[in-house]
């Protein structure tokens, strides 16, 4: 396992419908987090990522803003955006910019104030995250695009809006515990099977609401890690892959390939497998998402990712405990921020800091963040 690598600071603001104050405002609660987290200053940072996904934010090119505004200057800042994805593409550029020696100590910073729009003018960007052409013109959206996946799932393997609604129970359990967390209370199987249809079969409890916030991560190479940090949290493995735009040219909707492929490549670059990953925290836009997250990184074969919900092995406790955070389904997904969230919730679990969610002995960890519908997929591995 290489240890090249480590996150030495993490941060999060809390994740809310409505936040009253600007992007800049937002972004710094993390920020704050993260620095005072690495015990260091604006003044040690080389670079800085920002990961945002266009057209929800009024800010045009946000890294210069808020470059200028974290006391970042004269320091190169970038824009990193793979959708949904986008908080751990950065996490991506920021360790190839440290691993090509240009950069010892580097920032990434998700974030997302998706509530500058209304509701139908997010749900209409998101389609457009779709192929505007051949795709989005025709109606499509998000809950859409899964739906079909769920129907894919049922019609091959059996699979049943019950194991669906069992992992949102999950997330209603966990996401009750986490203080920066949209939704913090439980629900019922019976709320979800009842609740009204959004996209058959996704019901209004198998889907994530939009949300702001930010979230924060410090990078630095091996030498100013173990200077600098008591835990740093080795990044061990990168996987990041792609898939067609339209569904017409995918081979099959019963999972993603690019979540698939990712995970061969991390799993390879850190030398392990799933059955040595003690935590995980997988890209819950939907219940089916996680479930065929469970697959696609084989924690279970194909078709056998119901059988680990039923069974309570992805609870605390469990063969492989799974967003244990609540996940999207309770924290909210505000879209640029979502990737660094996922990562600093596993780098908690790694140092044992995850309070009454603490996955006893966690020293392996792995983040699957998924941008649109398929399209973008990375996974990473972290070690103590």
């Amino acid at each position: 396992m290489s240890k090249d690598v480590a996150i030495i600071g993490a941060g999060q603001s809390a994740f809310v419908r409505g936040y009253a104050g600007s992007i800049r405002e937002l972004v710094f609660e993390a920020f704050r987090e993260a620095v005072r987290d690495a015990g260091l200053t604006p003044g040690d940072i080389a670079a800085s990522v920002v990961c945002s996904a266009p057209e929800y934010d009024k800010q045009r090119s946000p890294a210069g803003l808020l470059a200028e505004y974290l006391g970042l200057n004269p320091q190169p800042c970038f824009t990193v955006e793979s959708l949904c994805s986008s908080g751990t593409t950065g996490l991506r550029v920021a360790y190839g910019l440290i691993k090509s020696g240009l950069h010892d100590i580097v920032v990434v910073i998700g974030f997302q104030k998706m509530s500058e729009i209304t509701s139908a003018e997010a749900q209409e960007r998101m389609g457009r995250g779709a192929d505007i052409m051949w795709e989005s013109p025709f109606g499509s959206t998000m809950p859409a695009y899964y739906a079909m996946h769920a129907r894919a799932h049922f019609a091959r393997y059996g699979t049943t809006e019950e194991d669906l609604a069992l992992i949102r129970v999950k997330a209603g359990k966990y996401g009750k515990l986490n203080e920066k967390a949209v939704y913090r209370k439980e629900v019922s199987l019976e709320q979800v099977l009842n609740a009204d249809t959004v996209a058959g079969p996704l019901k209004r409890f198998d889907c994530c609401a939009n949300a702001d916030g930010a979230g924060c991560l410090i990078l630095a190479g091996a030498d100013r890690a173990r200077e600098m940090s008591p835990h740093p949290v080795w990044i061990l493995g990168l996987g990041s892959a792609s898939d067609s735009m339209t569904l017409s040219g995918r081979r099959s909707l019963d999972g993603l390939n690019c979540a698939r492929v990712a995970a061969e490549q991390a799993y390879a670059m850190a030398g392990v497998g799933p059955q040595d990953i003690d935590v995980a925290e997988v890209h819950d836009c939907f219940t089916i998402a996680e479930l065929m997250a469970y697959e696609n990184l084989g924690f279970a074969a194909p078709g056998e990712g119901a059988g680990l919900i039923r069974e309570g092995q992805t609870y605390l406790g469990g063969k492989i405990p799974v967003n244990v955070d609540g996940g999207l389904l309770s924290k909210g997904h505000p879209i640029g921020a979502t990737g660094c969230s996922q990562v600093r919730t596993i780098v908690m679990q790694l140092r044992g800091q995850g309070g009454p969610v603490q996955v006893p002995g966690a020293a392996i960890g792995l983040v699957h963040n998924i941008g649109g519908v398929g399209i973008y997929g990375n996974v990473i591995i972290l070690g103590r």
